[in-house]
């Protein structure tokens, strides 16, 4: 563990000049596509605003990215133990396998010794790690289009109970032990981009992500701890709303978003979110327009912290803002959804028929600036 955290802009100069001294003790995230790496990965580094920072392995695992298949950050932090190699390869040959204690004792492993030596490499035990790796599969192909069972069968698991167990594991306690509690309700709802997860309670949306946003399994955590709440699957009268404004969002009818959102967030977000949702359809802004705009001119990176801190994506349309030189940056659920999502919106505002075929990151076209991940 770092006990004196570096600042994220000392850990980007460590990446781009590959300073293998951070080796083991810090791993970069990138948001644009899915994976972390070793600072001294040969890839070419991702742009600073698609970096987020981790400590460990199991830190990036349960943040939902997967492990780069070139600098193979698992496996350099676990090579002097043979154990541990061993098993990260048989999961990297088939990382969709259900694995179970019988496996390991099938391969002559005794399970006392492969649980140290994986909780003692990563914080997390080898049945726990390919349990994260098999989520993100699935999630990974609910988003690319897959049908829930084709998602559920690739993911290794063999019945559709069995599934929605492990997605439900995400969010908190079975059901059967939350008797009498408050409990917040999660459920997918589709759209033309991808899928994505709706947690609400019976009078307010707390989260609206896309599915396959790396960090939802950290905002879920978070959302737990915050609110205090357990959280299972299921559908409110809440959920059934926004699913009824998104249809209507994404058929082109500029009629704004009326749902409840919970009151998360500081002051300062909440003010930042505010201002968010006076963007009018088809415009946008710059994060130091934004700034201005809630009388704190110089709190630009301030601004762009809240707006990263969205938790309610398109309601708080956190897409509408841009760099100054008016290119895309950052956005969790993707920069070909941001892309997507201002130019359905230039439509919108301009009275065009919208987009019918669903969007990818291949057939989205582009309408403003990119750079590379």
């Amino acid at each position: 563990m770092l006990f004196d955290r570096p600042t994220d802009d000392i850990l980007y100069d460590a990446l781009v000049a590959r300073d293998a001294g951070y080796d083991g003790f810090a791993y970069v995230c990138v948001t644009s596509t899915g994976i972390f790496c070793r600072f001294t990965c040969p890839a070419r580094k991702p742009k600073r605003e698609n970096c987020r920072f981790k400590e460990s392995v199991a830190q990036c695992l349960e943040a939902g990215f997967r492990p780069c298949k070139r600098c193979r950050p698992m496996f350099r932090i676990g090579g002097g133990d043979p154990v541990v190699t061993k098993l990260l390869k048989c999961l990297d040959q088939d990382p969709h396998r259900r694995w179970r204690e019988n496996d390991v004792l099938a391969l002559g492993y005794d399970l006392s010794t492969v649980r140290r030596a994986f909780k003692r490499q990563f914080g997390m035990s080898f049945l726990e790690i390919a349990r994260l790796r098999r989520i993100g599969q699935a999630a990974q192909a609910l988003t690319q289009g897959e049908a829930v069972i084709n998602a559920q069968i690739d993911a290794g698991f063999e019945s559709g109970s069995g599934f929605r167990s492990a997605i439900t594991q995400l969010f908190g306690a079975p059901p059967a032990t939350l008797q009498g509690a408050t409990l917040l309700k999660a459920d997918w709802i589709e759209t033309p981009i991808g899928p994505m997860m709706a947690i609400a309670c019976d009078h307010a949306l707390h989260l609206l992500e896309f599915a396959d946003r790396p960090a939802l399994p950290a905002e879920i955590a978070r959302l737990k701890k915050r609110s205090g709440k357990g959280i299972v699957m299921g559908r409110t009268v809440v959920t059934e709303q926004i699913t009824q404004e998104l249809d209507r969002y994404f058929a082109g009818h500029d009629e704004g978003f009326t749902v409840r959102i919970g009151g998360h967030g500081t002051p300062f977000e909440r003010q930042v979110w505010q201002e968010l949702r006076s963007i009018p359809v088809g415009t946008t802004r710059s994060y130091s327009m934004m700034a201005d705009a809630i009388g704190r001119g110089t709190a630009v990176r301030a601004v762009a912290h809240a707006n990263g801190a969205n938790q309610i994506a398109i309601v708080i349309p956190c897409h509408r803002v841009l760099g100054a030189d008016g290119t895309l940056t950052g956005y969790g659920g993707g920069l070909w959804r941001k892309r997507w999502l201002i130019e359905h919106e230039r439509r919108m505002a301009a009275g065009e028929a919208p987009r019918c075929a669903p969007a990818t990151p291949d057939t989205a076209q582009p309408a403003y600036g990119e750079g590379a991940a």
